[in-house]
């Protein structure tokens, strides 16, 4: 069966968000077609997860959480992803794949997967080391054949993600094809669109699969011309993404980022999760009269305070989840650069006064 969707990346995050999706919209027929997923490192447990991924039977994914104020555990079987191979052993067949079969393009790798510090200034003679490198041999591979556009659907936790990467790939192109009618090609036919991704996945399973939570988004900008992955409840494919990160980053990672700080002044309790953190009462109506208070008139301020509530529901079952123990300590990691992208950010984007956040920014100052 041929493969319209190609995955670089073997996350566990993308096996309980973009493959189930395409799974269980291909059931309904409601899917541009299964999937082929590209390892790009040479990980030799990620080496075993490739043979899982496409087993006879698919792969599990358990829902655990909170739905609708009810306790959710339960497991879907993704049959979505058709072929997984290696980059390392495999370069020529996904070549041939990439040519033939391939309309969309979806990606996630990791925190340094755009790093291209890497490559050399020239073409390399072998496989490039970064995956920008090896998507740019294959795009070209795929205009010198002759071949049509397609679109490409990053999935990292970067602003504008289809737009960083597409920077990326014009640079190289430039650099190892000396650009031409390549570049332009690129320019022309090949849609990077900017995404938004949001789910729990805390856990993998073995050798494919994992545990999340049942909240999912994927928000995908709407471009002339692109293609889609499917039709499901949890994409949303919108003029403006914007509106979603920024209910993310101020209202989910905002909440984080305030229990964390309570954390950190109270002492730093060792393994204290957040659905601990919530279990005290105080705490909770802190957190409660924060959102009410401040965030979501600063939503308000935007035309967004009814997106704002709901988000804000969703995201305090969310932070009550039984079957996740998402830990302070980490959250807590970096923690001035996130109160001045969260909290310093929030202000300067809603110019709403928020006296608890202003609060909270100074300490951090102080402290630094």
């Amino acid at each position: 069966m041929k493969t319209p969707i190609m995955q670089f990346g073997t996350s566990r995050f993308l096996q309980a968000h973009a493959d189930l999706f395409i799974s269980e919209a291909m059931a309904r027929g409601e899917a541009l077609g299964p999937i082929t997923v590209v390892q790009t490192t040479g990980s030799s447990e990620r080496a075993e997860r490739l043979k899982g991924l496409a087993a006879d039977g698919g792969f599990p994914v358990r829902i655990r959480g909170i739905e609708d104020g009810q306790p959710v555990d339960r497991v879907r079987q993704v049959t979505s992803v058709r072929r997984a191979l290696s980059a390392s052993t495999d370069w020529s067949e996904i070549e041939r794949i990439f040519i033939e079969e391939v309309s969309l393009v979806l990606c996630n790798t990791a925190d340094r997967g755009y790093d291209i510090t890497g490559e050399p200034q020239a073409l390399p003679s072998g496989l490039p080391v970064s995956f920008p490198g090896k998507l740019t041999v294959l795009l070209h591979a795929r205009f010198a054949a002759g071949g049509d556009g397609l679109t490409i659907l990053p999935c990292e936790l970067i602003s504008r993600n289809g737009e960083a990467l597409r920077a990326i790939v014009l640079d190289l192109a430039a650099r190892w094809y000396q650009g031409g009618d390549f570049s332009a090609w690129l320019e022309s036919k090949v849609i990077f669109c900017n995404t938004l991704v949001d789910r729990i996945v805390s856990e993998p399973l073995f050798p494919a699969g994992a545990v999340a939570e049942p909240y999912a988004l994927w928000a995908i900008q709407r471009v002339a011309g692109q293609a889609l992955p499917c039709v499901h409840p949890d994409v949303v494919v919108a003029d403006d993404i914007e509106p979603y990160e920024k209910l993310k980053l101020f209202i989910l990672n905002l909440g984080h980022s305030f229990l964390a700080h309570r954390w950190i002044e109270g002492g730093r309790k060792e393994g204290l999760t957040v659905r601990e953190m919530l279990g005290s009462e105080q705490t909770r109506l802190s957190l409660l009269s924060l959102y009410e208070t401040e965030v979501v008139p600063g939503f308000a301020r935007k035309a967004m305070q009814a997106e704002a509530k709901a988000y804000v529901s969703a995201t305090l079952q969310r932070f009550d989840n039984p079957f996740l123990d998402h830990r302070l300590s980490d959250i807590a990691q970096n923690h001035a650069e996130k109160i001045r992208r969260r909290f310093q950010g929030f202000l300067d984007w809603s110019g709403a006064e928020a006296p608890t956040l202003q609060a909270i920014i100074r300490a951090s100052e102080a402290s630094a």
